[in-house]
């Protein structure tokens, strides 16, 4: 299946349509749940596009509304594709939310980042070492399914059709020997590396800033090619993150991101220093305290 249709995307935009026809008809959840024979908590879950819904619900779903003809049609197909299985399905025992399906439908992402390297420009071993230090109850097998997977998102970056990636990081990350001081070198060159690329943006938000637009925390904008797929926020935290997708909530962390942008290093100067601080690592250089590294 093309990635630009993903299986999670084209849930959402169903959940969307169905709710849009559903309140032109003037009909409420819980009459469609009283016609399907179901709760109205999975109503309501399928049209905020996390509970995926059979060709048949959509079907009498769409009677219901008086939806016919080729719009119905339209709307059934999309419901099929929608429950088909995106490639990371195999690790779905490891991932949390619907992050990965959103970003494989993305035309860009424009993330902020505080503490970590984003998972589309991780090595293996600095993954690893970033799982193992934040998951201690993982298992072996979990952190070894969670580097793959994190491996398998970047062909986004690198494919025929490559996604748009702008990144904002904070110094901290690139200043923080995640795994020790060669697994970070590494790590290091391979952002040099992959800031060449035509479709990949890097800029450092150095210490020197001061206070700046990103205080409140980390998160990811992504924008997607169809119109009828609006873009979305997302705020990651320990279980998972958060999807914001209102206009006021769109556009705030819009402006935020601006600000960050404007604000970090140009992306040639970035880019510089993450060569320099490859062969001279800023925690090498820094006083060190009692029980730092």
């Amino acid at each position: 299946m093309n990635p630009r249709r993903s299986p999670t995307i084209r849930r959402r935009r169903l959940g969307a349509e169905l709710r849009k026809y559903r309140e032109a008809a003037g009909v409420t959840i819980d009459v469609v749940a009283d016609r399907l024979g179901c709760s109205p908590s999975k109503v309501s879950r399928i049209e905020t596009g996390h509970t995926s819904a059979t060709p048949r619900d959509v079907k009498d779903m769409v009677d219901i509304y008086r939806v016919d003809g080729a719009v119905s049609d339209e709307l059934v197909q999309i419901a099929r594709e929608a429950r088909q299985k995106g490639w990371w399905h195999p690790f779905s025992t490891v991932l949390t939310g619907a992050y990965v399906g959103m970003e494989a439908a993305a035309r860009s992402v424009r993330a902020y980042e505080q503490q970590v390297i984003p998972g589309l420009l991780q090595t293996d071993m600095y993954a690893d070492a970033l799982i193992r230090g934040a998951r201690l109850s993982d298992t072996d097998q979990q952190i070894e399914q969670r580097v793959r997977v994190r491996m398998a998102r970047q062909a986004l970056l690198i494919q025929d059709d490559p996604i748009d990636l702008w990144v904002v990081l904070d110094e901290a990350v690139v200043s923080r020997p995640v795994g020790g001081d060669d697994v970070m070198r590494d790590q290091l060159f391979r952002l040099a590396e992959m800031a060449m690329l035509p479709n990949v943006t890097l800029q450092i938000l150095s210490f020197a800033a001061g206070a700046h637009a990103g205080m409140d925390g980390t998160f990811a904008i992504l924008d997607f090619p169809d119109a009828e797929d609006p873009d979305v926020v997302f705020v990651e935290n320990a279980t998972g993150g958060l999807f914001l997708e209102k206009v006021d909530e769109l556009s705030k962390y819009n402006s935020i991101f601006d600000a960050i942008r404007s604000t970090a290093l140009p992306p040639e100067e970035s880019r510089n220093m993450i060569a320099l601080l490859a062969e001279e690592p800023l925690w090498k250089s820094k006083p060190r305290v009692s029980g730092s590294i």
